[in-house]
C-alpha cells in the first residue's frame, strides 16, 4: 500500500465500556500496518483498554469537537505524526478488516481528496438511515459519490486538511461541527467522498435523544452561516432552514428550544468569520448541495 500512517481518535463518556472494547478490537484487526489509537475520556475516566492504546482523561466534557481536537493534538500539532486520522463513535464497530487499507488507497490515489465519510449501517438489519447519507439524493445509500459534508463519528481525514484550515470549532460542542470543517476544507480546494464500502456498524438511534439537540442544532446552524457564508447567502440559508423546521412540525417544547438556540446563535460570538469564495459556492452547487439548504 501507500505507506501512509493511520491513527484513530475515539471519544468516550465512559458509559459504554463493552462497545468501546469491541470497537478497539475491530480497529486492531485492520489489515496492513497497525492503526495507532487515542481514546479521549471527555470528562470521564476511560474504561480498561488494551495496553497499546493511548488514553487521555479530560477533567470536564469539552463537547464532541473539543474532545476530538484533543485527540488530534495527541498525534502532534494538527495530527502531523500520522497521515490519516479515523474518527469513530465509541459504540460503533468497523464492519470490515480492510477499511484502513481502503483509506490509504483512496488518499494515495487522489491528492485532492481530504475527507472520507463512511457509511453507517445498523448491525442487526444492515439498514443505513437516510440522514446518514451526507447528500440530498440519499435514497440509495450504496452509491458512493462526492459530497459536501461528512459524518462526524464515521470518517477519515487527511491530516494536511487540519494544517490548511484548522481544527474543528470547539465552541459548537455538539452539531454541525463537521459541516463547518467541510466547508472550510472545500474552500481550500479539498474534496470529500462518501464511500458506501467503508462501513461502521452503529445501532439505529435518533439524534434528538440528546437533551441539547434542538437548541444546539439551531444555534450552531446560525453560527455556521455567520462564520462561513457570503453575507448575501446568510439570510437565504437560515430562512430555508427555518421553513424546513416548521414544515417538520416539531413538538412545542422542541420548537421553543429550537427558537431559543436560533436567537442564541445571533446574540453570541460565533468565532472568526471567513466567508467562502463564490467559486466554492458554485462548487457546492455542482456537487448537488448549494449552501442555501
Amino acid at each position: 500500500m501507500s505507506g501512509m500512517k493511520v491513527g484513530a481518535v475515539i471519544i468516550t463518556m465512559g458509559n459504554r465500556p463493552d462497545e468501546l472494547r469491541a470497537l478497539l478490537d475491530s480497529v486492531a484487526k485492520q489489515d496492513g500496518d497497525p492503526v495507532q489509537v487515542v481514546v479521549v475520556g471527555n470528562g470521564s475516566p476511560v474504561p480498561d483498554v488494551p495496553g497499546d492504546v493511548r488514553t487521555i482523561e479530560l477533567p470536564e466534557n469539552l463537547g464532541i469537537p473539543g474532545g476530538r481536537n484533543v485527540g488530534i493534538e495527541a498525534f502532534g500539532a494538527g495530527g502531523r505524526d500520522v497521515d490519516i486520522l479515523l474518527f469513530l463513535d465509541d459504540d460503533g464497530l468497523l464492519a470490515r478488516t480492510d477499511t484502513a487499507e481502503l483509506c490509504r488507497e483512496a488518499f494515495a490515489a487522489d491528492p485532492e481528496l481530504g475527507i472520507i465519510s463512511f457509511r453507517i449501517a445498523d448491525p442487526d438489519t444492515g439498514v443505513t438511515q437516510r440522514r446518514h447519507v451526507p447528500r440530498l439524493r440519499a435514497s440509495d445509500p450504496m452509491r458512493s459519490s462526492r459530497v459536501t459534508t461528512f459524518l462526524g463519528g464515521a470518517n477519515a481525514v487527511r491530516t494536511r486538511v487540519f494544517a490548511d484550515v484548522g481544527a474543528l470549532p470547539d465552541a459548537f460542542f455538539y452539531a454541525h461541527e463537521e459541516t463547518d470543517l467541510a466547508w472550510r476544507a472545500l474552500d481550500a480546494g479539498w474534496m470529500i467522498d462518501y464511500r458506501s464500502d467503508m462501513v461502521l456498524y452503529h445501532p439505529t438511534t435518533a439524534p434528538s435523544r440528546h437533551a441539547v439537540y434542538h437548541r444546539m442544532v439551531a444555534r450552531n446552524r446560525v453560527w455556521l452561516a455567520r462564520r462561513n457564508l457570503p453575507a448575501l447567502l446568510v439570510p437565504v440559508y437560515l430562512g430555508a432552514w427555518l421553513l424546513l423546521t416548521l414544515l417538520r412540525r416539531p413538538s412545542r417544547p422542541a420548537l421553543r428550544a429550537w427558537f431559543g438556540g436560533f436567537r442564541e446563535g445571533w446574540s453570541t460570538p460565533c468565532g472568526p468569520r471567513r466567508p467562502m469564495k463564490w467559486r466554492t459556492v458554485w462548487r457546492l452547487t455542482r456537487l448537488g448541495r448549494p449552501p442555501v439548504i
